[in-house]
C-alpha cells in the first residue's frame, strides 16, 4: 500500500466512527417503546418521538450545506457530534416527556447535521475515485450502530444499576462515550477540504439547483429509496400478520430479517462496487427489489415473503450510496449544497408510509407494496442516469 493510499485510510478511520455515531438516530425506536412503557403513553403520543427525526431534516438538511460553506465539512461533523452529546447526555438525567422530546428533537438534528456533512466530508478524503463503493461502506458502519441498539436496550432492562432503576437508558450511556470519542478522534485528524471558490450560495440559489434534471431526478430517488426503506420496516410485519396469521412477536422478525440482509448488502456492496461498474451494480440492485415487489404482493407462503424481504433488504441497501455519489459528482462545485438537498430527500420516509397506511386500509398489505412498488418503479427509471 502506497504512502498516499496509508494517508488517505488513517483519515477514512475517524470519518467511519461518525458513521457509527450517525447510526445512533436507530436507537429511537426501540427507545420510544420503552419511554412508551415508562410513561404510560399511547400509540399515537409514543409516535412523535421516532416522526420528529425526519421532521428535523426536512428543516436542517439544506441550512447545513450553507453552514458548510462557511465553516467547513469537518467542522460541521463535530457540531453534530456536539448536538448528538447532548441528546445522550439529557436522558441520563430523567426519562420525563420533555427531557425525551428535547433529547430526541437534539438527536434528530444531530442527525441531519451529521449526514449533511459527513458524506461530502468522505469526498474530500478520497475524492472521486471510488466515492460510491466508500459511502456503501460506511453505511454498512453505521447499520453495525443500528443493529447494537436494541440489543444493548433488552440487556440494559435487566441491569439493576443503583440510583438509576432498571436501566435500558444505559443505552444512551454506552454511545455518549462513543460519540465523545468520535469527536476526539476527527478532531485530532487533519483533514484538507477543497477551498469554496466564489461567493456561498444563498438559500435560493441552493435550492435554484434542483432546476438541474440530474440534481432533482436524485432527490425523487433519495426520497424513495428512504420511503421503501421505512415502508418495508412498517410492513413486512404486517404482511405475516395478515398472510400468515402470525402474531406480532413472530412476525417482528419480519424487521430483523431486513436489517440483516441489509447490512450484508452494504458491506458486499462496497466490493462490487470497486470491480463493477455503478450501472450495472445498481440495475441488479433494482430487479431484486422489483422481484421482491412481486413476491410481497402475492406471496402467500412463508419463504415466498422471507424471500421477498431479503431481496429487498439487499437490493435497497445500495441505492442511497450510488444516487448520492452521482448527485454530488454531477456538480463538484457545489457538493455542500447538493448534499443539503439530497439528506432533505429523506422526508420521503414520512410521505411513503402515511400513502401507504391509506393504501393498505382500502385493499390490504398488498396496497402497501404497491406504493413501495411505485418507489421501485421510478428508480428503474433513474438508472439511465447512473454513470457506467
Amino acid at each position: 500500500m502506497s504512502n498516499q493510499n496509508q494517508s488517505k485510510m488513517a483519515k477514512l478511520m475517524p470519518v467511519m466512527l461518525c458513521f457509527f455515531a450517525m447510526g445512533f438516530v436507530d436507537l429511537v425506536g426501540i427507545a420510544s417503546n420503552y419511554v412508551k412503557d415508562d410513561l404510560q403513553l399511547t400509540d399515537s403520543v409514543a409516535n412523535i418521538f421516532p416522526s420528529l427525526v425526519f421532521f428535523w431534516f426536512l428543516i436542517f438538511a439544506v441550512p447545513t450545506g450553507m453552514l458548510m460553506n462557511r465553516i467547513g465539512r469537518k467542522k460541521t461533523v463535530l457540531l453534530s457530534l456536539v448536538v448528538t452529546v447532548f441528546s445522550l447526555l439529557l436522558p441520563l438525567f430523567g426519562n420525563s416527556f420533555v427531557i425525551m422530546l428535547v433529547s430526541f428533537s437534539l438527536l434528530g438534528i444531530g442527525n441531519a447535521l451529521m449526514q449533511t456533512s459527513v458524506n461530502p466530508l468522505v469526498s474530500s478524503v478520497i475524492g472521486g475515485e471510488n466515492l460510491a463503493s466508500t459511502l456503501t461502506f460506511g453505511q454498512f458502519i453505521k447499520a453495525i450502530a443500528s443493529f447494537s441498539a436494541p440489543y444493548l436496550a433488552m440487556w440494559g432492562a435487566t441491569q439493576l444499576i443503583p440510583d438509576f432503576g432498571y436501566g435500558w437508558r444505559i443505552l444512551f450511556g454506552i454511545f455518549l462515550v462513543v460519540a465523545v470519542i468520535a469527536a476526539l478522534v476527527l478532531g485530532a485528524t487533519k483533514i484538507e477540504e477543497e477551498p469554496i471558490e466564489g461567493k456561498p450560495s444563498t438559500f435560493i440559489e441552493c435550492f435554484q439547483l434542483l432546476g438541474k434534471p440530474i440534481v432533482l431526478l436524485s432527490f425523487f430517488g433519495i426520497m424513495c429509496h428512504v420511503g421503501i426503506d421505512v415502508g418495508v420496516n412498517t410492513t413486512a410485519p404486517k404482511i405475516l400478520m395478515e398472510r400468515l396469521g402470525m402474531t406480532l412477536n413472530e412476525a417482528a422478525f419480519a424487521t430483523s430479517l431486513y436489517f440483516i440482509f441489509r447490512t450484508v448488502g452494504c458491506l458486499t456492496g462496497s466490493f462490487f462496487l470497486r470491480v463493477m461498474k455503478a450501472r450495472t451494480f445498481f440495475t441488479i440492485s433494482l430487479v431484486m427489489m422489483a422481484l421482491s415487489m412481486i413476491l410481497l404482493f402475492v406471496g402467500e407462503s412463508r419463504w415466498l415473503l422471507y424471500a421477498g424481504i431479503a431481496l429487498v433488504g439487499y437490493g435497497n441497501s445500495n441505492i442511497f450510496s450510488i444516487v448520492f455519489s452521482q448527485a454530488l459528482l454531477s456538480v463538484p462545485e457545489k457538493q455542500n449544497e447538493v448534499s443539503g438537498l439530497m439528506i432533505m430527500g429523506l422526508f420521503g420516509g414520512t410521505i411513503f408510509p402515511l400513502i401507504m397506511g391509506f393504501a393498505s386500509d382500502a385493499m390490504g398489505q398488498a396496497g402497501a407494496v404497491l406504493v413501495m412498488a411505485v418507489g421501485v418503479i421510478y428508480l428503474l427509471t433513474f438508472i439511465k442516469q447512473v454513470k457506467a
